[in-house]
């Protein structure tokens, strides 16, 4: 699995992690990415979206229509 957000485009960040002595060794930060299951009335059928917990928000907000038009307005299919 992918740690990247379909509706945001949100990916892991790479960094150091930084000892006490300043020693950097390569580090990974991932989105909280989940899977949710949303039903699409326009198609009649469930939709399964990997999104960010921040992306969930925004399905909360602006509704599972307009997400899933953003989603393929970006190019991925649903």
């Amino acid at each position: 699995m992918s740690a990247v957000c379909q509706l945001t485009g949100t990916k892991p960040v790479f960094g150091n992690n930084v000892s006490h002595s300043h020693r950097r060794t390569r580090r990974r930060w991932n989105p909280n990415i989940q899977h949710h299951r949303y039903w699409l009335p326009s198609e009649n059928r469930f939709v399964r979206l990997t999104l960010s917990a921040r992306a969930i928000r925004t399905v909360d907000k602006i509704g599972v229509e307009r997400a899933v038009a953003r989603i393929r307005a970006r190019g991925e299919r649903v």
